[in-house]
């Protein structure tokens, strides 16, 4: 509807615009004729070499050419058909001449064709023009056959049939008849008419037919939200077709589909993976529990060594699962950055250095050889401080007895080595894989989320990290952690 409104109103813009040029031009061509009709018609008078045959003046137009069209006859008669006595212009053109004196007279040259038009009251007026200056108005003709009129002045001497001569200044008025103009621009005005119908009808239906195939894909996308909304299918897609707008428009759709479909897939296999999780150190801790409150029940009193133990086994397990439901909720964060403006710049050398530190308490045993030159990055002190405890927990978990743990950061580049058994090539690709443990560590505590964290925490901060063996072939495993900054404070 919007497109055939436009098209109706450029339409007719345009329709009227070219009906009144065509109009402009057609009456300028009769007012070009009007001004060479008194030169054509009666040069002789205006250069005053003979008074001009007329026949006698009437109140009215119509009388007056009457009055000429009887004079004309009988003169003809009685000359044999030879023409007028003195100089009479013959019939040049379609033009129609009447002269006007200033008592109100109307006088019509012997001149065919004879045909009266009306005289207004303004015509009088025209006596000051002169000659070459002229001024058009819209007349008719008695009979009502609509006219263009030519008014101007000429002076010079009227002479009638019985010989009388009048000298003064008339007003000379000339006519041609517009019907032939009214017919072409009414023909003109059904053309333009009709062809602005056909323009409007076929710009609807082509309107209609282009709005409904370009917006098929939008009517596609409102029917994959709405099976989304419906059945909560998230990952549903749709054709994509070209590269404008709407194919923008699905191609973003479908990616966010995906996203959304990835995020859920990724939820349900984090709560699965974090209910086996948690079920394991529950029910140890359940069935300790229940022991504890059946010893109480039936009088037995379990001995204390036995009772001491299953109170430290319970304390641990109470430990590993805070430790596990922190991890859970550090994995719970977004990927992205989280909003309000850029991280702050943090010392990540003095980051390390804590680090460390709370690795020498967890690995008393353990040497440690450290390497820290200054660098400072943008991030999540907090977040980038647990990435390298869980490296460093790592390193410390796997070392043999009184081993050594290497900590190096050089321009950006954080190297964390130990000297335990080192990881199978097999097993790499899944070691930043959430909840997975390599088969030979699972006697070991931990839940299988500190590197997850780790990779978490280093995405975050556009940074990298890597594990894999060490690269002197030795014994152990090499954790690389890349982060970009600069070694002076911003």
């Amino acid at each position: 509807m919007l497109t055939a409104a436009a098209v109706a109103v450029t339409i007719a813009l345009a329709a009227l615009a070219c009906w009144f040029v065509v109009e402009g031009k057609l009456y300028d061509q009769v007012r070009n004729d009007l001004a060479r009709a008194p030169y054509d018609v009666m040069s002789n008078w205006r250069l005053g070499r003979s008074p001009v045959q007329v026949a006698e003046c009437d109140t009215t137009a119509a009388g007056a050419v009457e009055k000429a069209q009887a004079t004309a006859a009988k003169l003809e008669s009685t000359t044999g058909g030879t023409g007028t006595p003195g100089p009479r212009p013959g019939a040049a053109g379609p033009w129609n001449v009447q002269l006007l004196s200033e008592s109100g007279d109307v006088c019509a040259p012997l001149s065919s064709p004879y045909k009266a038009f009306k005289i207004e009251p303004s015509d009088v007026d025209a006596t000051t023009l002169g000659w070459h200056k002229a001024t058009y108005r819209d007349g008719s003709y008695v009979d009502g056959t609509p006219a263009m009129v030519r008014q101007s002045s000429w002076t010079g001497t009227l002479v009638d049939a019985d010989g009388k001569t009048t000298t003064g200044t008339f007003v000379m008025l000339t006519a041609v008849p517009v019907t032939s103009v009214h017919e072409s621009l009414q023909q003109l005005a059904l053309v333009l008419l009709g062809v602005a119908a056909v323009g409007v009808i076929g710009a609807g239906a082509t309107g209609r037919v282009v709005a409904r195939s370009a917006l098929k894909p939008v009517d596609d996308l409102t029917d994959a939200v709405e099976h989304i909304a419906r059945t909560e299918e998230v990952g549903t897609t749709i054709p994509v077709h070209g590269k404008d707008e709407i194919a923008r428009l699905s191609t973003s759709f479908n990616s966010m589909s995906t996203a959304l479909l990835n995020s859920r897939e990724r939820q349900t296999r984090l709560i699965a993976d974090a209910g086996h999780e948690l079920r394991t150190p529950l029910t140890s801790l359940r069935t300790n529990v229940d022991l504890l409150i059946r010893s109480d029940e039936t009088g037995r009193a379990l001995p204390p060594a036995t009772r001491q133990k299953l109170l430290g086994s319970m304390k641990a397990q109470m430990q590993e699962l805070t430790v596990l439901i922190g991890d859970l909720l550090q994995l719970s964060r977004p990927d992205s950055p989280r909003p309000g403006g850029s991280p702050a710049v943090v010392a990540f050398h003095e980051i390390v250095d804590r680090a460390v530190e709370r690795g020498r308490l967890r690995g008393p045993g353990l040497r440690f050889e450290v390497s820290v030159e200054p660098w400072y990055v943008r991030g999540d002190a907090a977040a980038l401080e647990r990435a390298v405890v869980n490296l460093l927990d790592n390193a410390v978990k796997y070392s043999p007895p009184g081993g050594t743990v290497a900590v190096e950061l050089r321009q950006g580049r954080l190297v964390v080595r130990d000297h335990g058994p080192g990881i199978p090539a097999d097993e790499l690709p899944y070691v930043f894989d959430r909840f997975w443990r390599s088969p030979s560590s699972r006697q070991l505590p931990g839940s299988g989320l500190g590197l997850s964290i780790v990779a978490q925490t280093v995405r975050e901060t556009d940074g990298e990290v890597a594990l894999g063996p060490a690269p002197d072939g030795g014994a152990g495993t090499q954790a690389t952690m890349r982060l970009p900054g600069r070694s002076d404070r911003p």
